[in-house]
């Protein structure tokens, strides 16, 4: 489970700002990214599953926090979830529809027992865009149900993020 660990040094500090690590390109390709590599079939140890939109990949949580867990991600590098603005709300929804798909493509059609939701920083592992679809959310584990709290400083749930992104709209 990718929970709230903040990790050291630079990584960590790129990761709370949203920034990159490496080197991004004009391609919006980062080769330090291991979701870059990811979504551009460059690290053989993860498979890729079905998804019906061109911009998004998705594939299973290496350290998964529930019988599903899945990650939705842009294959443009893009930073953490507290980098979006009002403009990326099309693909916060885009990401939840790919998120459901997987879901309902691996035999799980109660959507009403679904977590989807970003790490806000600097509790994201990984500073590339990512949302984590958990399914059933009645089965969360312990460690889990903290990782994946909903209405904790460490974790926004796509709902949420959305609201937040559509208030900062209005505010300004």
């Amino acid at each position: 489970m990718a929970g709230p660990e903040a990790a050291g040094g630079a990584a960590a500090a790129a990761a709370a700002e949203g920034s990159e690590a490496g080197n991004v390109g004009g391609d919006g390709y980062d080769g330090k990214c291991v979701f870059c590599r990811i979504a551009r079939r460059e690290e053989p140890g993860t498979a890729l599953l079905p998804c019906e939109d061109e911009d998004l990949v998705c594939f299973r949580d290496i350290k998964p926090g529930a019988p599903h867990h899945y990650l939705v991600v842009p294959v443009k590098h893009m930073g953490n979830c507290k980098t979006l603005k009002t403009e990326h709300i099309p693909l916060v929804k885009r990401m939840m529809e790919v998120g459901k798909a997987v879901l309902q493509n691996n035999n799980f059609s109660d959507l009403n027992d679904v977590r989807m939701g970003f790490h806000w920083p600097p509790f994201c592992s990984i500073a590339h865009l990512h949302l984590h679809v958990l399914a059933p959310a009645s089965q969360l584990g312990f460690l889990s149900r903290i990782y994946y709290r909903l209405n904790s400083y460490w974790f926004i749930t796509a709902e949420q993020l959305i609201e937040r992104l559509q208030t900062e709209n209005a505010a300004s």
